[in-house]
């Protein structure tokens, strides 16, 4: 008895699922970060778990899922041929299991300070994702990729306990969420209905 291998191959295609990730991420921004910059809403056990409960579905299972139907689509069935996507999925899929470690521990009522030494690899994959989009000629997401450079350098000190670095890391928070949410539009217009906005 023979066994005949089955080769499956999808043709290429230029629907990427990015508009899913940067929606996911920049919710969870636009809820930490007006707590983090102005105190509201104050924080309290309620209030940790559902922000707790957003961090770990919004931010950390949207992205997760982008970064895995990137990587799928890069390495199982070639959906995706761009290179920089590599890059993509693999910050995606770090940022999202990060996301749900920052859900749990916030729902839990964790002690923050590890989360400044787990600052420092998000740190090196923030200016990597920024070299390799800037490298690309891909200015949108590589100006994504400064902003969360300097989101995790605030957060080493916020972790630390730093009220100023606390209400700097909400202001980035803000920031680079209201940008998530235009490359979150200039996606879904460019892809769905064939705009040109810059991405």
């Amino acid at each position: 008895m023979s066994t005949a291998a089955t080769v499956v191959s999808f043709s290429p295609t230029e629907f990427v699922p990015l508009a899913l990730g940067f929606f996911g991420l920049g919710t969870g921004y636009l809820i930490y970060g007006p707590e983090e910059l102005f105190g509201y809403p104050r924080r309290e056990r309620g209030v940790d778990i559902t922000t707790g409960i957003w961090g770990i579905w919004m931010p950390g299972f949207l992205q997760f899922v982008t970064g895995v139907l990137l990587f799928v689509g890069l390495t199982w069935f070639g959906s995706f041929t761009s290179q920089p996507l590599y890059m993509a999925a693999l910050a995606f899929t770090a940022y999202g299991v990060h996301w749900w470690a920052l859900g749990l521990s916030r729902a839990l009522g964790s002690d923050p300070r590890p989360n400044a030494l787990m600052s420092i690899p998000f740190l090196v994959i923030s200016i990597l994702g920024a070299v390799v989009f800037f490298g690309a000629d891909d200015n949108p997401v590589g100006a994504l990729f400064v902003g969360l450079t300097v989101v995790y350098f605030c957060d080493f000190f916020a972790s630390l306990g730093s009220r100023f670095w606390e209400r700097a890391l909400g202001f980035v928070h803000i920031a680079v969420g209201a940008w998530l949410m235009y490359l979150t539009v200039a996606a879904t217009l460019n892809f769905a209905r064939g705009f040109d906005l810059p991405l």
